[in-house]
């Protein structure tokens, strides 16, 4: 695939002028100004990756979840303060203006012109994004959210009316896909497929089985029904590691890979938490070279949060390059890191999806081999050795006999590194069984982001009293 990278100063520039559209009275809401499909694709899909699975959003669930630690004193982020401040950017600066309202544009144009390609592809990443806000903060403005220009001040969906949005944007995508294009076909500046439009319908089956199975425990549906839906839309989901949806960086100056500019030795100490590293050394986990970078005394030692911070953070594990993680002294290495690829959606993932929906049906004998397969698919997307592949599951292919969903879980912790689907689990589930950390800012791990001060200042609305304590609706 042909990497194309824009500098953040030009992703800056597209949600720039996005602002500058939406907040100018001088400018006629109805007819805005036109941008052609390929100059907002490219940019859009680079904020979904950089901004927001490489991002804050992922950052701060990867603490919360005790994949990541901070080597900073309490309190701070990975010790669960979080304040509205802290928020105000991935709001009102990243999901609302630069991602949701220029997709909304590009798929009207796109609509306008039969260019089903961009239509069906913009849909993807709209439901995406608007399941990563909704899962961070609950109900949020969506379906008045862009009449501002109308002196609106606009009410906040209830999740469960955003997930119907959701599925039924995914169906109009997967419509759209299937339609003849008589406009232009994308190619180069679609980063994460390269206009393969057959694989973008493949990422949309799998983002409705993950988001089908989100609604497992949520208050007036059943396990059951969604474990259906998710091994339906599975069949024409993912179907190996080809299909993985990923934007690989071109590496070099203002090209990196996000994880490489958040684990640089000036990036504020982030290391890797010791809860996450002392788990793969129990299990013998031959991933954990691959996933870490090891300290400076050429071992696997991580941050237990909440800990004093040490004089030499050098000492910890960090993340490893394969993920983006920094690397010292080895140009080889560092060059990978810097071009490694930020991932949405996985084949392991849909496998896990796939073993935990046929437990809910099956039990745990039919949900076993599809485990040990979803084991295997991060393995071999990682390329670990196939005989150390061949030893781990011969020792970790049995699922706990007693709860089962928390061996399933476990696994998929660690194949879902970094990913924000890791704290959505985590609530949804309880699984892995996390502590509140030493000296914790709050004496509870965060179930949500708290609304943006930007956003309660501006159009306040009752949700915003909602504590970061109160799961939300899906948790329950």
């Amino acid at each position: 695939m042909k990497v194309i990278y824009y500098s953040i100063a030009t992703l800056l520039l597209l949600s720039f002028s996005s602002c500058k559209k939406f907040l100018d009275i001088n400018q006629d809401p109805n007819n805005p100004l036109k941008v052609q499909e390929s100059l907002i694709l490219t940019p859009v899909e680079l904020y979904t990756t950089t901004q927001i699975a490489g991002g804050y959003p992922s950052i701060t669930t990867a603490y919360w979840t005790q994949q990541l630690a901070l080597n900073q004193e309490s309190p701070n982020i990975d010790t669960y303060r979080i304040t509205p401040t802290d928020v105000n950017n991935t709001w009102s600066f990243d999901l609302y203006p630069a991602i949701f309202y220029n997709l909304r544009n590009m798929i009207s144009d796109a609509d306008k012109k039969s260019n089903t390609s961009y239509s069906g592809v913009g849909k993807i990443l709209l439901a995406y994004n608007l399941a990563v806000c909704t899962d961070l903060w609950g109900d949020i403005p969506y379906t008045q959210a862009f009449n501002a220009l109308d002196g609106l001040k606009p009410a906040y969906d209830s999740q469960e009316s955003i997930y119907k949005v959701i599925q039924t944007t995914l169906d109009d995508a997967i419509v759209k896909l299937n339609a003849p294009n008589t406009n232009k076909a994308m190619g180069g500046d679609d980063l994460i497929y390269g206009g393969d439009l057959a694989a973008w319908k493949k990422f949309a089956y799998t983002l409705k089985a993950r988001y089908y199975l989100r609604l497992s425990k949520a208050a007036g549906y059943n396990a059951a029904t969604q474990a259906d839906l998710a091994l339906t839309a599975l069949q024409n989901g993912f179907e190996s590691n080809d299909d993985n949806a990923r934007l690989i960086y071109a590496g070099g100056p203002k090209a990196e890979n996000p994880w490489y500019q958040n684990t640089l030795p000036g990036a504020g100490g982030v290391v890797l938490s010791s809860y996450f590293v002392n788990a793969l050394k129990s299990n013998n986990d031959p991933r954990l070279p691959i996933l870490a970078n090891p300290g400076s005394g050429k071992d696997y030692i991580g941050r237990t949060s909440g800990t004093a911070a040490a004089t030499d953070p050098a000492t910890y594990a960090t993340v490893g390059y394969f993920y983006g993680g920094y690397v010292d002294k080895d140009e080889i290495k560092q060059g990978i890191a810097q071009a490694a690829p930020v991932y949405l959606a996985t084949y392991a993932e849909a496998l896990f999806i796939k073993a935990e929906a046929t437990l809910y049906k099956s039990g745990a004998a039919a949900a076993t081999p599809i485990y040990n397969s979803a084991i295997a698919a991060h393995m071999d997307m990682l390329k670990v050795a196939a005989t150390d592949k061949a030893t781990y599951l011969a020792t970790h292919a049995t699922l706990d006999a007693v709860t089962p969903l928390k061996t399933i879980i476990g696994e998929k912790y660690v194949a879902d590194f970094l990913s924000l689907e890791v704290y959505n689990d985590w609530r949804r589930t309880g699984y892995p069984s996390l502590s509140v950390v030493q000296n914790a800012f709050k004496p509870y791990i965060p179930q949500r982001f708290p609304y943006p001060s930007q956003e309660i200042t501006s159009n306040p609305q009752p949700q915003q009293s909602i504590a970061t304590s109160t799961k939300v609706w899906w948790a329950n």
